[in-house]
């Protein structure tokens, strides 16, 4: 369950940053998960968007077909401000063990 959190929490990142594509966003998380499936990155991305932590929208595209992108809401930034507190609060749990 920790590593769903944590994908969970990189995409919230990386949507906080600017909109993204899923397949940009998979090859971002592969470089940090390279075991993560990729089923399982697409269903988080539809989880957040169910819990409307995110939207998804279809992206003009030049060439190509239509890439859908996804966008943190509102309710998406208070959810990724709250993650993000989690884990610097087990971070530094876990560093005052001398874990990390």
């Amino acid at each position: 369950m920790l590593k769903k959190d944590l994908i969970e929490l990189c995409l919230l990142h990386l949507l906080a940053q600017e909109d993204q594509y899923g397949y940009d966003l998979l090859k971002k998380l592969h470089t940090a998960f390279p075991d993560t499936q990729e089923s399982a990155v697409y269903a988080l991305l539809r989880g957040l968007c169910k819990a409307g932590c995110s939207e998804q929208y279809v992206g003009e595209t030049s060439d190509g077909p239509a890439r859908k992108y996804y966008r943190l809401t509102d309710h998406g930034m208070t959810l990724y401000d709250r993650r993000l507190k989690q884990w610097r609060t087990l971070a530094e749990a876990l560093a005052e063990l001398g874990i990390m």
